[in-house]
């Protein structure tokens, strides 16, 4: 959110110029939830999601639990969904046993109040699945977040009824794996995003992200699929309208 601080207003003019009708800011630790949900009372076409990131999950107390649970029953109207929560095996800013457990019991939290999840996953596609099979029925279903994975781990998460969410990592020309993905998967349980500021798509790579960008990532999509990107647009609208209750 820092990277938005002095041209949020700006950032989300853009996006509405262009047709973007509504942007979900999400939260990684307790105290960028709260700010998600600040930002969301004071832009209309913005909304937040709650939970805290497996970079963040070292320390998690009972009463951050409780201070996240509050937070979406005193702000129901701006929440849509729980996350980003998961594990990354990647960078290990938190201990993988920590990643689990905390994984697990925001699962069940997001289960309990009724959220979709939004799920982090690097590196960690076998106890990622594990333990979202082991969680059972999802009430409101999930995405998974920033799609990385190969088409069978793909297979899997659309067995769980979640979504496949694609980056603008699908406009490098060297994401062959992703393209596959994306050629295969059908658009009904397809999603895009930016999970700005980070990943550009192609011709903004190494610069700040922000929603509007999602027009190139729809592009490529509809390039690989071989259908007009309205197509796609109106697929991936009407897929988050449905998964986030917009």
């Amino acid at each position: 959110m820092d990277a938005y601080y002095e041209d949020l207003k700006d950032v989300i003019d853009r996006a509405t110029r262009n047709k973007i009708k509504h942007i979900i800011t999400i939260g990684i630790d307790v105290l960028s939830s709260k700010n998600a949900v600040k930002i969301a009372q004071k832009h209309h076409p913005v909304f937040a999601t709650i939970g805290v990131h497996p970079h963040e999950v070292d320390g998690l107390t009972d009463s951050d639990y409780t201070e996240l649970a509050t937070l979406y029953e005193n702000h129901k109207k701006q929440v849509v969904g729980f996350g980003e929560i998961g594990l990354d095996y990647v960078k290990l800013h938190s201990e993988p046993t920590q990643q689990r457990y905390h994984f697990k019991r925001q699962l069940e939290l997001a289960c309990e109040l009724q959220l979709p999840i939004i799920v982090h996953n690097r590196e960690a596609e076998a106890d990622t699945l594990k333990i979202l099979q082991a969680q059972g029925n999802l009430p409101r279903g999930g995405v998974m977040h920033c799609f990385s994975g190969d088409q069978q781990f793909a297979t899997e998460i659309i067995n769980l009824g979640m979504m496949i969410s694609i980056p603008g990592i699908v406009t490098f020309k060297n994401a062959t794996k992703l393209h596959d993905v994306v050629k295969n998967i059908p658009l009904e349980h397809m999603l895009i995003e930016t999970d700005g500021p980070f990943l550009s798509p192609h011709p903004f790579r190494g610069k700040r992200n922000e929603p509007v960008n999602v027009l190139f990532t729809a592009a490529t999509i509809a390039k690989l699929k071989n259908i007009d990107i309205e197509e796609v647009a109106q697929h991936t609208s009407s897929n988050a309208t449905k998964l986030f209750n917009l």
